[in-house]
């Protein structure tokens, strides 16, 4: 009996330093290289050169913008996502209920969970313009952190990064853990910003196979920080993407990330893919 005791709490004690050992394994160590905060330990991009949120991966070229698209008035056939008066065209992500967010002189303010569109939407040029809290405070991500989600899944990154260094693949304006921005053209927080975005919807075939990916191009504060890039799946932490298939059109959502981040002015025109030569 006694040994069968013994046995037992043996094998107990293996299984716990097991799960023990599986559970500090799937625990990524931050590190800090040259200020950024980032890690070495997450799986590494498609190309194999750097880990998802790699602190040693170059740092987007700082530029400095000119006056381009702020205030902009929307074309006679563009779709108002909000016009500074009403979240009628939004709802909570989470639950389907009213946004959560707040209004306040003409922009809605982000707070308590995310947001997304009542309308579906496909192959599109978009407009968003956006305002980080003043002053800057922290840094790194968190820091005037928000996002963009095309079809609700794939992030164009909305961070401070007006002096402020983070992992390059999660810079303002980046296809967030994938593709960094090709240029840092930040505005100082309190000032208003903004993105015109021209996406293309990813395709599958019937068996779920990418037959085409989405692409996206960005022109953040009139710089080009995306040039129709293609993006490699679903946009999440620690993850290089994957895709699932899913139809051709999708709610646009805005993020909140414990930050009052403020938007206005956004509208969408539906544009058709033309591929004659």
């Amino acid at each position: 009996m006694n040994t069968k005791i013994i046995a037992c709490t043996i094998l107990l004690a293996t299984l716990a330093a097991s799960t023990t050992r599986a559970q500090d394994k799937s625990k990524n160590v931050e590190i800090v290289i040259d200020g950024v905060a980032g890690f070495q330990d997450t799986p590494m991009q498609p190309d194999g050169k750097w880990h998802v949120h790699d602190p040693a991966r170059p740092q987007p070229p700082v530029v400095t913008p000119g006056t381009f698209s702020t205030q902009a008035t929307q074309p006679s056939d563009a779709i108002v996502l909000f016009d500074g008066k009403s979240l009628s065209n939004w709802r909570d992500k989470k639950t389907g209920g009213p946004a959560p967010w707040t209004i306040d002189n003409g922009a809605m303010v982000a707070a308590k969970g995310d947001i997304q569109t009542t309308n579906e939407l496909g192959d599109m040029q978009l407009h968003v313009e956006f305002c980080e809290p003043e002053p800057g405070q922290h840094a790194g991500q968190d820091r005037g952190n928000s996002g963009v989600f095309l079809m609700g899944q794939y992030e164009i990154q909305v961070l401070d990064c007006y002096n402020n260094k983070t992992y390059a693949d999660g810079a303002t304006a980046g296809i967030y853990g994938q593709h960094p921005p090709l240029a840092n053209a930040c505005r100082p927080p309190g000032e208003w910003q903004t993105y015109d975005i021209i996406f293309n919807v990813p395709h599958f075939n019937d068996k779920g196979e990418v037959t085409t990916p989405g692409y996206v191009t960005v022109v953040y504060n009139g710089v080009v920080v995306q040039n129709h890039q293609a993006i490699r799946g679903a946009t999440n932490w620690k993850s290089p993407g994957k895709y699932s298939p899913h139809g051709p059109t999708g709610p646009l959502s805005l993020q909140f990330h414990n930050h009052p981040v403020r938007f206005r002015n956004i509208w969408v025109r539906p544009v058709p893919v033309v591929n004659e030569p």
